[in-house]
């Protein structure tokens, strides 16, 4: 039986095969996959070749309306909201995924509270509550586990309307009463 001789490549070989390889994955990565996939065609040769047609937009109006994340400017608001006896409402922002929220809030009288988010696009009802009590005044801050509405629920047992003063500090979108 005979052997067969197989050369060893050289390290200076190697080397050479390892950035024209990697020369050729960027290449396509720049020329095709950015145009196909992310809508980035830096080259040109993505829309040449037909590719930004393949990217799949999101449908959801709404989300589409939103800023970009970046795009939320850095606000401080006050507000005073009007829980009306024997009643309950909401009142929310729109904030992205990891974002932070200070506020701070009191009102005339003790309520109910709620303070929630529901993941934005869901259909399902689903919410997370970040805190629930009975109480006249809360301060804190919350960072966000999903980009959607958050806020609160106010809900007055009481036969006389609560006034509630709201602070807030973040990068946000003011939705308001719900």
């Amino acid at each position: 039986m005979s052997e067969i001789e197989r050369p060893i490549q050289s390290t200076p070989n190697l080397l050479k095969a390892l950035v024209v390889s990697a020369l050729i994955a960027l290449a396509v990565f720049v020329t095709i996959v950015l145009p196909a996939e992310f809508g980035v065609d830096i080259t040109g040769v993505g829309s040449m070749l037909g590719l930004n047609a393949l990217r799949v937009e999101d449908t959801n109006t709404e989300f589409i309306t939103r800023p970009a994340e970046g795009d939320l400017v850095f606000r401080q608001d006050e507000v005073e909201i009007l829980v009306p006896a024997n009643d309950g409402l909401e009142y929310k922002f729109f904030l992205y995924i990891h974002s932070n929220i200070n506020y701070e809030w009191n009102s005339t009288s003790s309520l109910y509270f709620d303070m929630h988010g529901e993941p934005e696009g869901d259909t399902t009802g689903y919410f997370e509550s970040y805190a629930a009590a009975t109480v006249d005044e809360m301060s804190g801050s919350v960072t966000l586990p999903f980009t959607g509405s958050h806020g609160w629920y106010w809900r007055n047992d009481t036969d006389e309307d609560i006034t509630i003063s709201l602070k807030t500090l973040g990068n946000y979108d003011v939705i308001g009463l719900k």
